[in-house]
């Protein structure tokens, strides 16, 4: 692989979710990501179908049992060719199975140990059980997403699973690698979700703290109480997003919709106002379709966009010259982000059955030819 991170080895316990999203994105720029995968192809307690998951892209897979002494033993000796490790067990797991990261560290002092969980590694919900919305209820994202008088609208799991938790995982680990360098010490990097996910609210807690923030969900600029930060019905029942935020964005969307004269848009920041002006605009972009809309602002200042669907995101003009997308195996895959100009990304490589790659890792951390049948047979 190419890429910044380019040898850099992470040792990823299979999981589902967050874990390997994390993985993914360490593997898209460059690591070397081999993912450890339990008899049966499991996951979580989910049976995983590798060759369609595009999380699962980039690396390669060895099968372990790790609950026998013999898996253990393999599993020390990758973490001694190791950076990184990643795993997402409840807190307790790893320590039980010899692997926690007392244990692994003693082995590689410079091992960067990622933990991936919910609620942390402590404090009075550590162990129980969860999942995105229950992190992000937790944290207080929740509560904010949802339009005036309907109960909170879960934004499906980006927010907890893969920003708050993946993502945040994914830095914390590049963070505590740099330290390394620096130090010549490893550590534990204890990512919560539900902390990454309120850490997402840094902005809304800034907006609130200045008085510029309504605890009353569905009625503030940026949640769909402003008639200038929403998505419009269209006449053929698609949406356009509108985001005319700045005067001199809304200028240039009054002009398009021919309201540049309508006293009633001439103070559109008075929250007072908005209910009104939002009712205007329905009724406007009921009048044409998506694509005359689309048409109509394309190549503005407006900041209005059609809402699109999967394959026509996959499909647009802009990601299409952007390479945001890309087909790896007859599957679209979204490319590697971000870029970089003197490390560039390779193209994504297809994901592979659990196991693959377990005879010839076992053979290159020195097992014999007998040793690594006998293992594989065992796995298998």
């Amino acid at each position: 692989m190419s890429g910044p991170l380019s040898g850099i080895r992470v040792i990823e316990i299979g999981s589902i979710g967050p874990g390997p999203f994390c993985a993914m994105m360490l593997a898209d720029h460059g690591a070397e990501v081999i993912r450890v995968d339990r008899p049966g192809g499991i996951q979580g307690g989910v049976e995983v179908n590798a060759e369609s998951d595009i999380l699962a892209r980039s690396r390669r897979s060895i099968t372990i049992d790790m609950k026998s002494a013999e898996g253990r033993e393999v599993l020390y000796r990758l973490i001694n060719t190791a950076d990184c490790l990643i795993e997402g067990f409840r807190p307790g797991v790893m320590e039980r199975l010899g692997l926690g990261p007392d244990e692994l560290l003693a082995r590689n002092p410079k091992l960067v140990y990622g933990r991936m969980t919910g609620w942390g590694q402590d404090g009075p919900f550590a162990k129980t059980a969860g999942h995105d919305i229950n992190y992000i209820s937790l944290s207080g994202a929740l509560d904010l997403l949802g339009r005036q008088g309907s109960p909170p609208t879960p934004p499906i799991n980006i927010l907890g699973d893969f920003a708050g938790g993946g993502l945040t995982l994914a830095f914390g680990l590049v963070s505590a690698l740099l330290s390394t360098q620096t130090t010549g010490t490893g550590q534990v990097v204890d990512c919560a979700m539900t902390e990454g996910s309120n850490l997402l609210m840094s902005f809304i807690w800034s907006l609130k703290q200045q008085g510029n923030w309504s605890s009353k969900r569905g009625t503030n600029e940026l949640d769909t109480g402003a008639h200038y930060y929403d998505v419009y019905e269209c006449a053929d029942g698609r949406y356009m997003s509108v985001a005319a935020i700045e005067p001199k964005f809304y200028a240039v969307f009054r002009n398009l919709l021919d309201l540049q004269d309508d006293p009633d848009f001439d103070k559109h920041t008075e929250p007072q106002r908005w209910p009104s002006l939002k009712t205007k605009l329905k009724g406007i972009f009921l009048r044409k379709t998506q694509n005359e809309w689309t048409e109509i602002f394309a190549g503005s200042d407006a900041c209005v966009t059609p809402v699109l669907t999967f394959e026509e995101a996959a499909e647009h003009p802009h990601n299409k010259a952007r390479n945001a997308y890309t087909n790896v195996n007859g599957i679209t895959h979204p490319t590697p982000a971000p870029k970089y100009s003197a490390t560039p990304t390779a193209t994504p490589r297809a994901p592979v059955p659990a196991g693959t790659d377990t005879e010839a890792l076992l053979e290159e951390l020195g097992y014999s030819s007998e040793a690594t049948t006998e293992l594989v047979k065992k796995w298998s």
